[in-house]
């Protein structure tokens, strides 16, 4: 066992329950697997669904969760119903995240864990004022694993595909700020994303709305 899985194992074994919000990506999905391994039942993953998130992901966790038993709610956070949301400012993300937080307190009084990382602390992420208004916990940043460590840890894991995975925040950060999120909007950045990803097969597209225009 590499020494990032043991100090990770240690953090969660410290825990009573927990409960682990897990997007569909490489940081959640590995912090996931090894939580069930180390903890079992006691803890629970919990996957938002809504127009931001592409049904790949939800596929992707629903997946896992069969695979390897995972206790999995999949909720609506209800964030398309904040018109803080919809307004898309600068701090949008903050008014996801205290949805989703809020939307998993609401379920449960385990720990709420996230898979922030050590290399997300140098980004601006007011996602991350949701987190601690919420009381979140970060294992990753506890025990200082970087997105490379991530990366490491899942294929240590034999999570192949997921250790791959390129790094896909939600459709809504494909809109330029100040421009409203709308659900036909975020349709259609997906589906244009799906085309170019079918038709060049990059490793990474994205679709981007800005006042200027569209931008692939």
């Amino acid at each position: 066992m590499s020494a990032a899985r043991a100090a990770l194992s240690t953090v969660l074994s410290g825990l009573d329950r927990t409960a682990i919000a897990v997007s569909g990506g490489v940081d959640s999905m590995t912090l996931a697997t090894v939580a069930h391994q180390v903890l079992g039942d006691r803890s629970e993953m919990f996957h938002a669904v809504s127009p931001a998130v592409p049904a790949e992901a939800t596929h992707r966790v629903e997946g896992m969760a069969r695979e390897q038993g995972w206790r999995l709610r999949v909720f609506d956070a209800g964030e398309f119903t904040d018109v803080n949301y919809r307004a898309n400012p600068v701090n949008r993300c903050f008014f996801c995240k205290i949805n989703l937080y809020g939307a998993i307190r609401g379920q449960t009084e385990a720990q709420i864990l996230s898979g922030t990382n050590l290399d997300d602390l140098g980004e601006y992420r007011p996602g991350l004022d949701a987190a601690r208004e919420h009381g979140v916990r970060h294992p990753y940043v506890e025990t200082g694993i970087d997105k490379l460590g991530v990366r490491a840890l899942a294929r240590e894991l034999g999570l192949h595909e997921v250790s791959d995975l390129p790094a896909a925040p939600c459709l809504s950060s494909r809109v330029e700020t100040g421009i409203p999120i709308r659900t036909p909007t975020l349709r259609l950045i997906h589906q244009a994303e799906r085309l170019v990803s079918g038709l060049l097969s990059p490793r990474t597209v994205r679709c981007r709305i800005r006042a200027s225009g569209v931008v692939i």
